[in-house]
């Protein structure tokens, strides 16, 4: 991807629930921490907290679900359709619950980003998603997880790794207190990293 650093990117969202990242990295942007523009927020779920965020911050946002398009492959060329006349450099999943179509995994190859609440590739896949994840490291016994920031391919979780970071496992966490910890560290990473990405300290794929 050819992209200046002293050019806003135009960043998009896709997001499925409270969209807690989207705002973290909306409030980087607020704060000058990320040069870009947000030129969308899609969601599958017309009640989601990350529309109503999206609303709030004057955001575009839009509904897209089999209740809007009859088909996966219609939804898919919805989103397709949306993120190309928002003129989006780069999208962010922000705790979006789909798979990622085809039609969008071509059309924004190399361009796509996750965040994963573990040090992949342990953890990760198809059905290890949330406090799921959390609770096969706490039965691991493992001592530390983390977070990944990686591209999305056509599978779960095993696109290029951008970024990680180590979240210590205490000896008495829970679910819920392990779940609050690698969260913080997710709303830190995700901004820097596109920051990064940005700046082209990370240099994502030509395509």
């Amino acid at each position: 991807m050819s992209h200046s650093p002293d050019k806003k990117m135009n960043i998009a969202f896709l997001a499925s629930h409270g969209g807690s990242n989207m705002q973290a990295i909306i409030d980087a942007v607020k704060l000058g921490r990320i040069n870009a523009n947000l030129v969308a927020v899609i969601s599958n779920n017309s009640g989601s907290m990350a529309l109503k965020r999206a609303k709030k911050e004057n955001i575009p946002y839009y509904h897209v679900s089999n209740l809007t398009h009859g088909t996966p492959e219609e939804m898919d060329a919805g989103i397709v359709s949306i993120l190309k006349t928002s003129g989006a450099d780069l999208v962010v999943l922000a705790g979006y619950m789909k798979k990622i179509g085809d039609r969008t995994l071509e059309a924004f190859k190399g361009r796509i980003l996750n965040i994963h609440p573990a040090l992949l590739p342990k953890f990760g896949g198809q059905g290890l998603y949330g406090k799921r994840v959390h609770e096969a490291v706490l039965k691991s016994g493992d001592p530390v997880t983390g977070v990944t920031i990686h591209l999305v391919d056509e599978k779960y979780d095993t696109g290029p790794i951008l970024a990680q970071e180590q979240v210590a496992v205490l000896k008495d966490d829970t679910i819920d207190s392990l779940a609050e910890r690698v969260l913080k560290k997710e709303h830190t990473l995700y901004a820097e990293t596109i920051a990064k990405i940005i700046s082209r300290e990370i240099l994502l794929p030509d395509t």
